[in-house]
């Protein structure tokens, strides 16, 4: 038998792929249309307040989104604290006790902000064409995947991170969330390229994409809000509280790269074996003190590790942590001590210059230092051992951002060159 044509097998499967497209839209006009988004919305408009652009938007963008089984939830700041306001009544809201007057998705505002995580996105094209059939002006951000810029072959592939999907007056943005090592969603920057219409959007007013940022998985639940079912995280305070703070700073993988090549990798068993006893140091401490709801950074040795290497010291010896002297609770060590890490040193007391010291396998040690804050600097405390003299090391005040380290999210001074120069001095790159 001849093989077939691979010509052929192409016209085959793109018309295919078309037919099914072409179906999937004659199934939205005249199924779901006339159904009038049946599921999704009882009503037709009629009662009060539900005439807003606003909510016809919105609700066209569910009936897609629904209708092509992608799970998109609510991050909207300003919905989700209206929501927040009454969140027990909403919980409890059907389409049968729904208000009758619009009190949400009705207030006068240039845009709605919903989310997806990318990995279960399955028919993304097929969705971006249906969305301009159905009357969508859609744009799409692109850039490149951050988790690839290790591999030389991948650097700058590129993944999508906003679209932008305007009815009318109202615009939809849907921020997408992809999945980072660690158990963590990230969001990209929203950066326009040169050929993209800035007045397409007040594109300044967006809540997401000023910089990437970083977020807990969310738990996700359903709830009908003005006659409309919607997800939304189940804890809404929280992901309100984690939105202001959520600016994430990429690894210098570039950087890196060129560390390593004027300065040869230490790949000795003796540096592997502390690097990889360190990491797990690390993320043990990270687990305990989110537990205790305890905020902390990667300081000193461990900050400019990440920072100028992307890994460990493996000269270090030690794991080095910040913690602001505001947010100390005074069950840490017990906490450590029952994660099996016990307290090798405390030097000074919790009003000045408070430092703590665990032990952990094959002699890494856990340093935490704590920061205090005056006027116009902040500064930790250090003793000397053997003749209990005490220092004090400023720095410019700094704020926090998260970033991936030893495959978990910890957090690091947004002013990273600023912080690392207070510890280390101008010349830190060749230390």
């Amino acid at each position: 038998m001849s093989r077939i044509s691979k010509n052929v097998i192409l016209v085959v499967l793109t018309l295919t792929s078309s037919a099914f497209l072409l179906f999937q839209l004659y199934y939205y006009k005249h199924y779901l249309s006339a159904k009038n988004g049946s599921g999704l919305s009882k009503s037709k408009g009629s009662r009060i307040g539900f005439d807003g652009m606003q909510w016809r938007a919105v609700k066209k963008f569910i009936m897609l989104t629904s209708s092509q089984n992608v799970r998109v939830f609510l991050i909207d700041p300003l919905i989700l604290e209206l929501i927040n306001k009454n969140f027990e009544q909403v919980k409890n809201t059907s389409h049968a006790s729904s208000t009758s007057e619009c009190k949400v998705f009705c207030v006068p505002r240039d845009f709605t902000t919903f989310a997806l995580q990318y990995q279960l996105w399955k028919n993304e094209e097929g969705w971006f064409w249906i969305a301009e059939n159905m009357g969508f002006q859609c744009l799409k951000i692109e850039s490149k995947d951050p988790r690839l810029d290790w591999i030389d072959s991948l650097s700058g592939t590129e993944i999508p991170l906003h679209y932008i999907c305007k009815l009318a007056s109202h615009a939809i943005h849907l921020v997408v969330f992809h999945e980072r090592s660690g158990n963590y969603l990230w969001h990209g920057h929203l950066r326009l390229k040169g050929h993209v219409d800035r007045k397409f959007v007040p594109f300044r007013k967006l809540q997401f994409g000023r910089y990437p940022g970083a977020f807990d998985r969310p738990e996700l639940q359903q709830i009908t809000v003005d006659g409309l079912d919607v997800l939304i995280p189940k804890d809404p305070v929280h992901f309100l509280e984690e939105i202001p703070h959520s600016r994430f700073i990429e690894c210098r993988y570039k950087e890196a790269r060129a560390f390593f090549q004027q300065y040869l990798d230490d790949n000795t068993v003796e540096a592997m074996t502390f690097q990889k006893r360190a990491k797990e140091l690390l993320q043990l401490a990270a687990k305990t003190l989110k537990k205790l709801g305890v905020r902390f950074w990667l300081s000193s040795g461990t900050c400019l590790g990440w920072f100028r290497q992307c890994s460990i010291i493996p000269y270090s010896k030690d794991v080095d942590l910040g913690i602001f002297i505001q947010d100390y609770k005074s069950d840490i060590i017990s906490a450590f001590q029952d994660a099996g890490l016990p307290l090798k040193h405390k030097f000074g007391k919790v009003e000045d210059s408070l430092e703590l010291s665990f032990q952990g396998k094959d002699d890494v040690k856990l340093d935490i230092f704590f920061f205090y804050e005056e006027t116009d600097h902040m500064w930790n405390g250090g003793t000397q051992a053997k003749t209990g003299k005490k220092f004090k090391y400023l720095f410019p005040k700094f704020t926090l951002c998260w970033t991936e380290f030893v495959d978990t999210k910890f957090r690091v001074p947004c002013e990273t060159v600023e912080y690392i120069e207070a510890n280390y001095g101008t010349n830190f790159h060749g230390m």
